[in-house]
């Protein structure tokens, strides 16, 4: 059985279901979703920190769909199954820039057909929603961080 199919077998008993969606910004990324999809529902991406994955956030993600929520999960560029990143030590690395981990979670959203959503961060997610939040409060509605506060953008 490949990751891929584990995962899906695991997490279809609670709810949750598993695949691959082009971003629009050069990935293909791996995402978790629960909850039902219409044009009313509001969507909350949970973003997840350093060295988790979208698989963190499975414990939570059915109790945030039961209050009405979709709820995405994405494996972020540089983890799990998300593919579309070169990790060679001669690569360049403005590829994982915060503009650019911002510009993915954008681009997710787009794809997922949402014009807005809540975002959620944990550890390293948590720069990342914050960065979503503060560059895109067109997009990004509501935030949550969670174990690592905001300390300023990266220089």
């Amino acid at each position: 059985m490949t990751p891929l199919q584990i995962l899906k077998q695991e997490t279809h008993s609670i709810g949750i279901s598993s695949r691959m969606l082009k971003n629009g910004n050069g990935l293909e990324m791996h995402i978790l979703e629960a909850g039902s999809r219409d044009n009313n529902t509001p969507c909350v991406i949970l973003l997840h920190g350093f060295p988790e994955l979208a698989y963190s956030w499975r414990k939570i993600m059915p109790s945030i769909a039961d209050e009405g929520y979709y709820v995405v999960a994405p494996d972020q560029r540089g983890y799990g199954l998300t593919k579309g990143w070169t990790a060679k030590f001669e690569d360049d690395l403005a590829p994982f820039r915060m503009n650019n981990l911002v510009e993915d979670i954008v681009g997710l959203l787009h794809a997922l057909d949402f014009q807005e959503a809540i975002v959620v961060g944990h550890d390293f997610g948590s720069p990342v929603a914050a960065s979503c939040a503060l560059t895109r409060s067109d997009i990004f509605r509501g935030l949550c961080l969670m174990s690592a506060p905001f300390s300023g953008f990266p220089v």
